[in-house]
């Protein structure tokens, strides 16, 4: 597969989303894509993380995402492929009622991968690739 020197990379960064904790963007948008950083329940404007239970933090984290992705022109329309992060599998049930909110129609591609600590000890992530509009570019 070649490489198209014509497609632009985009770094994304928005206001409305919590600022990158480390030398990474919030997104790239790249070939008509949008690749998302992983989220955790930060609040955009304090940068702590929000709520002490997975649902209250899984709703934060769709609210970044939609942030992110409206910034490089896409929306959770759009999303073809998550991939969500727990602290434990406990939370899986209680997580996933929440993202059903968000995906009702046509839901994406997912992996959902527990792991031991994640970023700020928020209980999850998740990161995203969506479509990005044509115009966007």
């Amino acid at each position: 597969m070649e490489h198209n020197a014509t497609a632009a990379i985009t770094a994304i960064n928005t206001p409305q989303a919590p600022a990158a904790i480390g030398p990474y963007n919030q997104a790239i948008r790249y070939g008509g894509f949008v690749y998302t950083s992983g989220q955790v329940a930060l609040d955009p404007q304090s940068g702590q993380l929000v709520g002490a239970d997975v649902q209250v933090q899984t709703h934060q984290v769709f609210q970044n995402l939609q942030a992110v992705l409206k910034s490089a022109g896409s929306s959770l329309n759009h999303v073809v492929k998550t991939t969500v992060f727990l602290t434990t599998m406990d939370n899986f049930q209680a997580m996933n009622a929440i993202y059903a909110e968000y995906f009702q129609e046509t839901k994406p591609a997912r992996s959902t991968i527990a792991v031991v600590e994640l970023p700020k000890k928020a209980l999850v992530e998740i990161e995203c690739i969506a479509i990005a509009a044509p115009d966007a570019q």
